[in-house]
């Protein structure tokens, strides 16, 4: 029997991480597609010297990546943030791909197009305003800078609508009963 794959998504604030968390209290081995980003660009030689290539020697020093020189290169123009994803995702995916995990957790499932590496997908959502005051709290920013961030990503009811399970994390409802219903749907 073929075990299916799935992705964890939502925008920030909506809670995933934390879905994902409870997931692994469960035993599900969750793969972390930020962390393993942050992994790779640390720890891969040949994505070092791609990145090299494209932003210029000094976005590492001493082996370590230089954050300040990669996100004044990202944010000058979405053509480098682009270059820069082109280099990164693919070594993501391939890392997901021999890690053996069946989950997944992605922020940017559709605009990476990882979707194509899962079977179902899981949206986990929030009321705007729930997700705003969580980024506030854990990011200590003012409500206009969380309101820029959730501006950056698509749109909650986009990512839903291309989704095949939804977790409602409002703070309210039972997150164990959403969980358990998805789980055995994909068992």
């Amino acid at each position: 029997m073929k075990h299916l794959k799935v992705a964890v998504t939502g925008g920030i604030g909506s809670g995933k991480s934390y879905v994902c968390r409870l997931l692994a209290a469960r035993g599900i081995d969750v793969y972390d597609c930020d962390a393993a980003a942050k992994r790779l660009m640390r720890t891969s030689a040949a994505l070092q010297e791609q990145l090299k290539a494209l932003v210029g020697e000094d976005v590492y020093c001493d082996g370590q990546l230089v954050k300040s020189v990669m996100a004044k290169f990202i944010l000058a123009s979405d053509e480098n943030q682009l270059a820069v994803n082109r280099i990164v995702h693919p070594a993501v995916a391939d890392d997901f791909v021999k890690s053996g995990n069946l989950w997944m957790e992605c922020a940017i499932l559709f605009e990476s197009g990882f979707e194509r590496l899962v079977d179902r997908v899981v949206c986990v959502t929030a009321p705007e305003e729930v997700r705003i005051r969580r980024i506030m709290l854990r990011d200590e920013i003012s409500r206009d800078r969380a309101m820029e961030w959730l501006a950056l990503q698509l749109p909650q009811e986009e990512v839903l609508a291309r989704s095949d399970y939804e977790i409602i994390n409002d703070g309210e409802r039972e997150l164990t009963p959403q969980i358990e219903h998805i789980i055995k749907q994909v068992k």
